[in-house]
């Protein structure tokens, strides 16, 4: 039998939502579609082309003579069916446009693209996949995410490993490596940079030519993308994808003037040009580009089972100045771009409404206000944003000499101005560790491996004890030289040599007790979780502060000395009294450092100290991270001590109200 929900008048249908904007589902029926379940029923090809002049079809079903398209009504489609037409046929759809021009076209709504330098389109049928994670879907939507860890690592999929012979690994391929990989070293997700069709490989996904499609070189088949999702959920492991909604790839043959004129992007050559990555930016206050884009949102989400979008390059759809060239303020007189914060907050609406435990990441390099403030409240309606202020401060400040790090202390204090403004991810990702900004260890200031190893030892365990969740870029947790380079693997055979192990088993033991220690991840998004010890000694270099969940007898007391002088007799406030013991020292033997032995239970004294009761006097190793954990509580003198508290509190309130009522 015909699909029924393919015919002229269901089309009619559905683009009359397509052109309100409020159509979420319309790759169900745009693109090519199988009429039945008959091989003789054919296939049903759709396309939007309002300013065409006529459209028509070409593929190896019709031995590639243009066959033509007829318009549905006056809605801007333009469809036919075509008997003849197999999964895996190639087509391109021949556009007339409004001035004469005839142009061959791919499909922007393909499920499937040759690969690139070829660019027809590849006919492929969804499939029925059985899923089998019912139980991390559950899961997830039963966590409150935001007391939860999140710590993502960052691939991207041709170049984290290859075969013997250079050849990419397959979603397969990964199923089997890449997930156990990532259990084993303590990440909670894995980000996948785009897997959309893109046709220079060096643009790593981000200038799209195939939003439907998963990009050929990673091979066709819609199944072993799903495995893997499906595969990483039964593990524990959550997958989300890198998504660019705000430009597109400019070559001739996919999106760029697609029906002869401005059709996916702003008709004013000035809005539309984006300079800055040689690209077009759409036009996101269109209402088809709207359902266009948000229907990919969905697609991904709800067909691949992906547990959240990172939405790439959130400030271009902010701001109409954003990118180079000239700019023409909107109807207030300012720079923002007030479709596409429009388009936002439709986006993340819709989103949520659908499921609330998505995970929506803007990649926002501004201080806008509010990106992950509700839209009732005035915000764009994300739950996490990128920390770029963070990860910037924190590079500058590592990239010093240590030496130097005390006249510049205030690039590590400062973000304790903000950080909690946003629900804040911080990211050392692959934007970081590309064109000649070197590795994260190259960053690493140091005449030897040692120390360079021991200021990256000092950076990592800074940015997984600082409040916020976490992201890291595949290779910086084996400590790689080179920067990433997309065309080749991960310098996996650096592991062999002096530090590089020992360092990547430190990433691991960071990673777990991320994992582990509530007191790490409960409060990361809140003031609550934070009690600072040392956050004004430029002269030391110093800072120490105590992160601590519901209850702070889990606490961890977190210290950082930032140059390469070891502090003896250095007195530490803590908030219990009893003993303490050392969770973590970053300069032990085992993880690259020179400290053979360290010392691990210290008792308190009864000595105030950095505005807590009690302390201890420990000894600091030099460009080290120390954690220390409540090992014993004196519950007796806990008590009094609370007791003294509370009868001070209480005589401060009387006299407090004796002077008001005087």
């Amino acid at each position: 039998m015909p699909n029924q929900e393919l015919s002229l008048k269901n089309i009619e249908d559905n683009m009359y939502f397509f052109n309100k904007g409020k159509h979420y589902h319309a790759y169900r029926f745009l693109g090519a579609h199988k009429m039945g379940s008959s091989l003789e029923d054919g296939y049903r090809f759709t396309t939007w082309a309002p300013q065409a002049k006529s459209v028509a079809i070409e593929g190896d079903f019709n031995h590639w003579q243009s066959q033509p398209l007829e318009q549905v009504g006056e809605t801007g489609a333009w469809t036919t069916v075509i008997k003849e037409a197999s999964e895996w046929d190639l087509y391109k759809f021949v556009i007339e446009g409004k001035n004469g021009l005839i142009k061959e076209k791919q499909d922007p709504f393909a499920f499937a693209s040759e690969v690139p330098p070829k660019t027809a389109s590849v006919i492929q049928d969804p499939t029925s996949y059985s899923w089998n994670d019912k139980k991390w879907l559950q899961t997830r939507r039963q966590k409150n995410i935001y007391q939860s860890p999140i710590n993502i690592y960052e691939v991207h999929q041709s170049s984290w490993r290859r075969h013997s012979d250079g050849k990419a690994y397959s979603f397969d391929d990964l199923r089997e490596e890449l997930i156990p990989y990532v259990k084993k070293m303590g990440y909670t997700h894995i980000e996948f940079m785009p897997l959309t069709e893109h046709p220079l490989e060096a643009s790593w996904g981000y200038q799209v030519s195939g939003y439907y499609s998963i990009a050929g070189r990673y091979g066709h088949d819609f199944d072993p993308l799903k495995r893997f999702v499906d595969v990483a959920h039964q593990a524990g492991i959550g997958v989300i994808m890198d998504w660019v909604p705000g430009h597109f790839v400019i070559n001739d043959d996919a999106m760029a003037n697609f029906d002869g004129g401005p059709t996916f992007e702003y008709s004013d050559p000035r809005r539309a040009k984006n300079i800055r990555w040689g690209t077009l930016n759409f036009d996101l206050g269109k209402n088809q580009v709207q359902s266009f884009l948000i229907s990919n949102a969905v697609y991904w989400l709800e067909e691949f089972h992906f547990d959240g979008l990172r939405v790439d390059a959130v400030s271009n759809m902010l701001y109409l100045d954003y990118d180079e060239g000239d700019w023409t303020p909107n109807i207030y007189g300012n720079n923002v771009n007030l479709e596409g914060v429009d388009f936002i907050r439709r986006l993340n609406k819709e989103i949520f409404l659908r499921d609330p435990s998505y995970l929506m990441i803007a990649e926002e390099s501004t201080a806008w206000p509010g990106v992950i403030q509700s839209i009732d409240q005035g915000g764009l309606g994300f739950n996490f944003k990128w920390n770029m202020g963070w990860m910037n401060d924190t590079l500058k400040f590592f990239k010093l000499d240590p030496l130097a790090r005390s006249y510049n202390y205030r690039l590590i204090t400062f973000t304790f101005m903000y950080m909690f403004d946003e629900n804040f991810i911080l990211p050392f990702s692959h934007d970081e560790v590309v064109h000649g900004k070197e590795s994260l260890l190259g960053k690493m200031p140091g005449d030897n491996r040692y120390r360079q190893f021991a200021n990256l030892r000092l950076m990592e365990g800074y940015r997984m004890v600082y409040p916020g969740k976490k992201l890291a870029f595949m290779g910086n947790e084996i400590g790689q030289f080179l920067e990433w380079r997309f065309y080749e693997g991960l310098e996996w055979e650096t592991l062999s040599r002096e530090y590089n192990s020992e360092f990547q088993d430190y990433i691991s033991t960071l990673n777990q007790l991320y994992l582990s220690k509530k007191a790490l991840h409960h409060y990361d998004l809140s003031a609550k979780g934070i009690i600072f010890l040392e956050a004004d000694n430029p002269d030391e270099s110093i800072v120490a502060f105590i992160r601590k969940g519901e209850d702070l007898r889990d606490c961890v007391i977190c210290i950082f000395n930032f140059t390469p002088v070891e502090r003896h007799n250095y007195r530490l406030g803590v908030p219990l009294p009893g003993s303490y013991r050392i969770l973590l020292n970053s300069e032990m033997k085992a993880f690259g450092g020179n400290w053979l032995y360290q010392k691990e239970i210290f008792q308190t004294e009864n000595k105030a100290h950095q505005k807590q009761d009690y302390s201890i006097e420990l000894v600091l190793p030099s460009l080290s991270l120390l954690l220390l954990v409540p090992d014993t509580i004196d519950e007796e003198a806990l008590a009094k001590s609370q007791a003294k508290a509370a009868k001070g509190n209480s005589q401060q309130t009387s006299n407090q109200l004796s002077k008001f009522n005087s």
